[in-house]
């Protein structure tokens, strides 16, 4: 995942099955690409009134700061089990977590997260920051949520935008690595599901426009397949409803890749609000590739 160079794979952990799972994943990129792998795990104080009167401030310290500290010398233990050459560091911080993340992904290749997870003794690393890091963070994000499938294709969200052909490198490099085929999808409205289900409404739209739509994906692909050229891809364009193509896809695909924020306007909105939305709902995990930095 090359759309930001860095030499680490961050993962944040709070001891939920999400963020176990979350380190597997993580895991898995950081060995398949030889990059170290960063484990995480914030202190959040904030849910238990730290500082309060009624509050021992002593106790809920040390009962935190030791709870964190399991959690990170487990996820470490796990991960060499995994993978035993992996070069691996582990930092416990104080603080917001999505903040924390954000700020790695200043430096990572890649951050790694849970869509959910409340840990065992401290809030959610996970969970409702994630939103936050998929909005904020430097580099591609992985939320890891829905069935991890070792086959199926990597499917890729184009709107021939710069961020979705940001997108697109990242969803060649991944095809590549896994041997697998890459699915360009490309629906050029952002119209709902019922739109076109009537003929006569679908046979008004210009095939001018269609063709139109089909140069869009063919330029936003062009010149990858031979930088790639171990990489079959098939090409997919729909009229209407990104939301619910990338979410059918997302049943079929190993990883599904969007970028953060798209170009909008006629032309879709396939990324942003979708990128939410499948975050949120899609049956596999979802790479979220970020803008170039300004």
């Amino acid at each position: 995942m090359s759309a930001v160079d860095g030499n680490s794979v961050v993962v944040g952990v709070d001891g939920s099955e999400h963020s176990k799972e979350a380190l597997r994943v993580a895991a898995n990129v950081a060995a398949k690409r030889g990059l170290r792998l960063k484990i995480v795990h914030a202190l959040d104080f904030a849910p238990y009134g730290f500082g309060g009167p009624y509050i021992d401030a002593g106790g809920v310290f040390e009962w935190i700061e030791a709870s964190g500290k399991s959690i990170l010398s487990d996820a470490v233990e796990a991960a060499r089990e995994r993978k035993p050459d992996l070069d691996i560091e582990a930092e416990m911080s104080i603080g917001n977590s999505s903040q924390w993340l954000v700020e790695l992904s200043e430096t990572a290749r890649v951050v790694v997260i849970g869509a959910s997870g409340v840990g065992a003794a401290t809030t959610a690393l996970l969970g409702n920051n994630t939103l936050s890091v998929t909005t904020h963070a430097h580099c591609p994000v992985v939320v890891v949520r829905g069935e991890i499938r070792p086959e199926g294709p990597v499917v890729v969200g184009v709107d021939g935008s710069p961020t979705s052909a940001r997108a697109v490198a990242v969803a060649f490099e991944e095809a590549s690595l896994r041997e697998v085929p890459l699915v360009a999808v490309h629906i050029w409205s952002d119209l709902g599901s019922h739109t076109f289900e009537d003929p006569r409404a679908a046979a008004l739209v210009p095939g001018r426009i269609e063709d139109e739509e089909h140069a869009v994906l063919a330029e936003a692909l062009a010149g990858w397949q031979d930088q790639y050229p171990n990489v079959e891809v098939k090409r997919k364009v729909y009229i209407d409803n990104p939301r619910a193509r990338l979410l059918e896809w997302s049943k079929k695909a190993q990883i599904v890749v969007v970028g953060s924020r798209g170009r909008g306007g006629f032309r879709s909105m396939l990324l942003g609000s979708t990128s939410n939305s499948l975050i949120s709902h899609a049956d596999c995990p979802v790479v979220v590739v970020r803008p170039e930095p300004n």
